[in-house]
């Protein structure tokens, strides 16, 4: 069963190494942010390994077998540059690190994949490098695979898998983390802010919660993407949780987070004078489409004390209030979460004259 032989483990907070660019003995590689590992721990299904302490496995290992590698920035068919090593223990008609490099810029990916480091080893050693019956890992910009097909399990899905990981450790999705959430598109479209609220998955688990963390069901989303766009038929969807499984909306989510990612907030400006003769109330639709912090800032006229409030959906529910930041300037900040399209409602009260408006929408 394939379930039987894939499970993943071990975000690692602030888990990030220093690469060094020659080959050879001594490279050094990262503590895993995400372990997949050959078989659970026990038999009422799969289970995770336990965060590494201190050094990374790599650097024990490294220290205690003096290992070596063979590979280093190779310039692919696309131009593209990517950091490949090969444990000495393959020859060169088994694997090569051209090879892998050929393969890793085959993949969806953008500019991140020139700050890759990937490593190709025997299973043994990925086990040593990432933790017991380890098939792979990912930390600090730093990818370790195995090279030979596990059972059912093929070397090319551990590296898109990873590799999905690393795209996402180079997005941002603020005011969470996109390693955690999942990038900004897709966590939307997935709606993992609201479901996170109300306890149906859980950023960042790599424990017992581990199928429900968003940020697991990326990389195999990535995977699925990467592989229908190699022209292969997508390995069975079994290590996460099936409501992460992608559909066609979750697809286009991915190939816009790989393409184009969310970078930083969109600004729009709204200006009105209100009148004692002109109606009271002033209604600006916010439809920003993706979750996120949502900030408006509206300056009011002097002796002027008008109602400011955020609603929801309905038009009825308030969201939140504008609360004073100055004599004249009232602020409101919260966050985008499931719930969209928005309406900001200024009520006159006092004095009347211009009244400016800032919307900061994810």
């Amino acid at each position: 069963m394939r379930a039987a032989v894939l499970a993943a483990a071990c975000l690692l907070a602030g888990a990030a190494y220093g690469t060094d660019a020659g080959s050879g003995v001594g490279v050094s590689a990262p503590a895993p942010a995400s372990v997949l590992v050959a078989a659970p721990a026990a038999s009422d299904g799969p289970r995770f390994g336990e965060p590494a302490l201190g050094a990374s496995p790599l650097q024990l290992r490294l220290g205690r077998l003096a290992a070596s590698w063979r590979g280093g920035p190779v310039t692919a068919s696309t131009g593209e540059t990517v950091t490949v090593y090969i444990s000495n223990r393959y020859t060169p008609e088994q694997h090569t690190p051209e090879g892998w490099a050929e393969m890793l810029v085959s993949s969806p990916h953008g500019p991140e994949l020139g700050l890759l480091t990937a490593y190709v080893a025997p299973l043994d050693e990925v086990a040593e490098m990432c933790g017991p019956q380890a098939l792979g890992c990912y930390g600090g910009q730093e990818l370790i695979s195995i090279g030979d097909a596990y059972e059912t399990v093929t070397p090319q899905e551990v590296v898109r898998h990873e590799l999905g990981h690393h795209i996402a450790f180079n997005r941002l999705n603020t005011p969470w983390r996109a390693v955690d959430w999942g990038p900004k598109a897709w966590a939307t479209d997935q709606d993992v802010c609201a479901r996170a609220a109300t306890g149906q998955v859980y950023p960042g688990d790599e424990g017992d919660r581990y199928v429900l963390n968003p940020g697991e069901g990326w990389a195999e989303a990535y995977r699925v993407f990467a592989e229908q766009r190699a022209g292969l038929a997508p390995a069975p969807w079994q290590i996460v949780d099936p409501s992460f499984q992608p559909d066609a909306e979750a697809l286009l989510a991915i190939e816009r987070d790989v393409a184009q990612p969310w970078t930083a907030p969109t600004t729009a400006t709204y200006a009105k004078k209100l009148t004692k003769l002109g109606r009271k109330v002033w209604s600006i639709p916010i439809t920003g489409p993706l979750d996120g912090d949502l900030a408006v800032t509206i300056s009011l006229p002097k002796g002027g004390y008008h109602d400011v409030v955020l609603l929801g959906p309905d038009g009825v529910t308030v969201l939140a209030r504008g609360l004073w930041a100055g004599t004249t300037v009232q602020r409101i900040t919260t966050t985008v979460c499931g719930k969209r399209p928005l309406t900001l409602r200024i009520t006159r009260r006092g004095s009347v004259g211009r009244v400016a408006v800032v919307v900061s929408t994810p």
